[in-house]
């Protein structure tokens, strides 16, 4: 049984595929079981009008609608905001199930007026177990927490886009999500968050994103993303991504927490799983090792690749026609 009032939260989640249909259905569930519930739910379907009608016959209390506008994850995203009334803008993954205080924890941080939006622990639900390569500093290919982000309460760049909450007047002012980033069916470029979050810091100075890890979900990681090649296309995807947004916001912000990832975190785990194969005499620890460089050369590998598609087209950012082509 829920506890207290509703909290003045709208809560959106957005999907494209059948293909997760249970997934969908557990995310909602998730949602509608909270303690502290939130006063919407609105659902958002990305060009599927299969989809479409199925959710609206399946969740009765839940405001389903279209996506109105660009197929994508910002567009789906753009037309819940649009849709949502309430103060507090609260986004889940369509594959991520809530525990009961989420969303409590999740719109906590935003008591204080100078939090422009907070962010929550997102644990990986892996189909078969993790691979003994993949290394945890690498957790964000799949769209959750990765090692090396803070483990108490504080202030981060930009929260996770599976697990955050956003003030509605952030949008109001700064705009919605870019549809030049951002996911589109399984293409894996992202960042749309990560440059919102940015935009949002620019207009408010004093203003702060808070990552709470308390709020908790877990996100489902099916077999198809933790194959090699999958890791290396996404790894690939992001660099492309951060380059769309240094040209959008300013590579100082645009790559602010990549530097500290990339020169500090990193080398350290290199370091860490190297000394692990003598210490413990263990060869996964290689392959961690292994991993971990090769995550960091392709994306590096992307980030150039969209920088220099930028340059060549004479434009503020690289249209993901001018990467594929450039």
């Amino acid at each position: 049984m829920q506890n207290g009032v509703p909290l003045d939260v709208s809560v959106l989640i957005c999907a494209y595929t059948e293909k997760r249909w249970d997934d969908l259905v557990a995310a909602v569930v998730s949602v509608q079981q909270q303690r502290r519930l939130p006063k919407a739910i609105i659902l958002v379907i990305d060009h599927n009008p299969a989809l479409f009608t199925r959710a609206q016959s399946r969740f009765q209390d839940v405001t389903v609608l279209e996506n109105r506008e660009a197929k994508g994850l910002s567009g789906a995203r753009n037309t819940g905001v649009a849709a949502a009334h309430q103060p507090l803008i609260a986004f889940l993954d369509d594959d991520a199930v809530a525990e009961p205080d989420w969303l409590e924890w999740l719109s906590h941080p935003l008591d204080d007026a100078r939090v422009l939006g907070s962010g929550g622990r997102v644990e990986p639900n892996w189909e078969t177990g993790r691979p003994a390569w993949f290394p945890e500093e690498f957790d964000w290919v799949v769209g959750c927490t990765h090692k090396g982000t803070p483990t108490q309460t504080g202030e981060v760049r930009n929260p996770i886009g599976s697990s955050m909450c956003i003030r509605r007047q952030v949008f109001e002012v700064v705009g919605g999500f870019r549809s030049e980033i951002g996911r589109i069916g399984t293409l894996p470029l992202g960042c749309e968050e990560t440059e919102l979050s940015i935009r949002a810091r620019q207009q408010w100075p004093q203003g702060k994103f808070i990552y709470e890890p308390r709020s908790r979900v877990h996100h489902h990681v099916p077999a198809a993303r933790i194959r090699w090649s999958y890791f290396q296309a996404r790894c690939y995807a992001e660099g492309i991504s951060k380059a769309i947004v240094s040209r959008l916001v300013g590579a100082n912000d645009g790559l602010s927490s990549e530097r500290t990832h990339a020169f500090k975190t990193l080398p350290n785990a290199v370091w860490e799983n190297i000394r692990a194969v003598f210490v413990q005499r263990d060869v996964r620890y290689f392959s961690r090792a292994v991993a971990i460089v090769a995550g960091l050369a392709f994306a590096t590998l992307g980030y150039v690749r969209g920088s220099l598609a930028a340059r060549s087209n004479n434009s503020p950012a690289p249209t993901l026609q001018s990467i594929e082509t450039a």
